[in-house]
């Protein structure tokens, strides 16, 4: 069973990753604000179904590493380690995000015709190669040889749940009223307390 400091680690952040604006909560506004509630949730729910893939992959991959070549994974630990540590100093170095959500009369109109949010999710997160590449980087962090199935799968889920209940949260508020300001206004409060996070993760490597 996964350690409670370490899922703790893990689900924080996860919580901050989707708490800092960009190109997925672009989508999950857009859509919510054009399409309405539902599409709303639906680009949320298949958002966390595709993190969730992705997360599954990579715990599955380093798991096979694991198995085949401790010595390929010793490298894989450390190179992730190098790279928390590059986007940690890229959080805390970040400005204010400039996100723009406002439409004309005319493109919001196609959109409310063209919106799918079940695939747009998706496909937002399935396209994205960044997080192949992060989650790579975090799971090195919290698998070893003796990580059992049951680990993996809290780690997958934690992920996928974590992003999914996130949007579905910003779909429920921006049906109802525009919070964006408030997100906008501590996006980097948000992303400095993140690089922090993941900076002080990753020198748990190098001290064990």
């Amino acid at each position: 069973v996964m350690e409670f400091h370490l899922w703790l680690s893990l689900a924080f952040i996860c919580v901050m990753g989707a708490l800092s604006p960009g190109p997925s909560l672009a989508v999950v506004v857009k859509n919510t604000l054009f399409g309405g509630s539902k599409q709303g949730y639906a680009t949320a729910i298949s958002h966390g179904a595709g993190v969730a893939l992705y997360a599954a992959l990579t715990a599955l991959g380093i798991g096979v590493v694991i198995v085949q070549s401790p010595l390929l994974f010793s490298f894989i630990q450390y190179a992730g380690a190098a790279f928390l540590v590059y986007l940690g100093i890229k959080a805390l170095m970040s400005k204010k995000q400039n996100l723009d959500f406002k439409e004309d009369e005319s493109t919001e109109e196609i959109n409310k015709q063209t919106i799918n949010g079940w695939r747009d999710g998706f496909l937002i997160a399935f396209l994205n190669p960044k997080l192949a590449i992060f989650f790579l980087a975090l799971f090195s962090q919290f698998v070893d040889a003796n990580a059992s199935y049951q680990q993996k799968v809290i780690m997958v889920s934690t992920v996928g749940i974590i992003d999914t209940l996130w949007y579905l949260i910003v779909a429920f508020m921006f049906s109802r009223g525009p919070v964006l300001e408030k997100l906008k206004r501590n996006s980097h409060v948000i992303d400095k307390i993140t690089g922090s996070f993941l900076i002080l993760l990753a020198a748990r490597i190098i001290v064990n």
